[in-house]
């Protein structure tokens, strides 16, 4: 095997190294392109050291904005991105984990027939059925509004199937159990099937916060306020197709500041992530 041998492992390591370069190259790119004015950046070659204008530039950034953007701070394109990421994560989350509970734990007629039908549902994407989503937030007059943002996100197929499989695995003696102890519906989805799902919880809620905050199509259609666009979508508002006409410099702060928050929530919560992912014995 390669980790049998001292040139295995040099070369298993050389790997790692080359494919983290790789990667982390052009975020590096970025990050010295927002300390440097915005002439330099398009002036080739660029320079590969951080400049001098860190402080100016995230200063003008996250508190005044681009003028292409009219003046909305990056402050603001955050603090909306993020209103929406949360809101989709917890919502699919809350509503996921209800809806498996009922379908794995009530017995109801047509219960399964109601999981075939959430199931199918990964088959209609948002791209699929977004026009009559989109005149159902008109007539509801939700555009311009964080729950015009979030509601049509947040019901998620992926996530009931998931914890309906993992509310599969619950020992049926369990649940005998809570029932002779006096636990109704409410205190043993409180109280014992909440802790036994924080693993699975956690990893969902990465997967779902990062979807969240990339999402582009929709915010695109919904937000034609400034001071409502995500950060996705400012980014592309910022970017115009002449290269003076374009703030590089402003653009490059807000990369790195729409990096920072996806990177902060897997790193914070890696093992719990990991754990929800790989972990069997519950």
């Amino acid at each position: 095997m390669i980790g049998d041998s001292r040139w295995g492992i040099r070369l298993a390591h050389a790997i790692l190294i080359l494919g983290i370069l790789i990667v982390a190259f052009p975020l590096y790119y970025v990050f010295i392109a927002s300390t440097h004015a915005g002439p330099d950046i398009v002036r080739p070659p660029m320079p590969l050291t951080p400049g001098g204008r860190f402080i100016e530039n995230y200063r003008a950034a996250f508190f005044e904005g681009a003028a292409n953007l009219g003046g909305v701070p990056v402050w603001r394109l955050l603090l909306n991105t993020a209103i929406m990421a949360l809101g989709i994560a917890v919502g699919k989350i809350v509503i996921s984990i209800t809806s498996a509970y009922a379908i794995v734990f009530f017995r109801f007629p047509g219960r399964m027939v109601f999981f075939w039908i959430i199931f199918v549902t990964l088959m209609l994407p948002v791209e699929v059925r977004i026009l009559p989503t989109y005149k159902v937030m008109v007539d509801l007059k939700l555009i311009d509004t964080y729950t015009g943002l979030i509601l049509p996100l947040i019901a998620s197929a992926t996530a009931t199937l998931l914890f309906r499989q993992f509310f599969l695995t619950i020992p049926g003696e369990l649940v005998e159990a809570a029932r002779i102890d006096g636990a109704g519906p409410f205190k043993f989805f409180k109280d014992i099937l909440l802790p036994l799902s924080k693993s699975n919880i956690a990893a969902l809620f990465v997967i779902l916060f990062i979807y969240g905050w990339t999402q582009y199509l929709w915010p695109l259609l919904m937000t034609n306020q400034a001071e409502m666009n995500t950060i996705v979508i400012a980014l592309r508002k910022m970017v115009s197709f002449v290269d003076h006409g374009t703030p590089w410099h402003i653009v490059m702060v807000t990369c790195v500041l729409a990096i920072l928050p996806p990177v902060l929530v897997v790193v914070l919560m890696q093992r719990a992530f990991v754990r929800g992912l790989v972990e069997t014995e519950k």
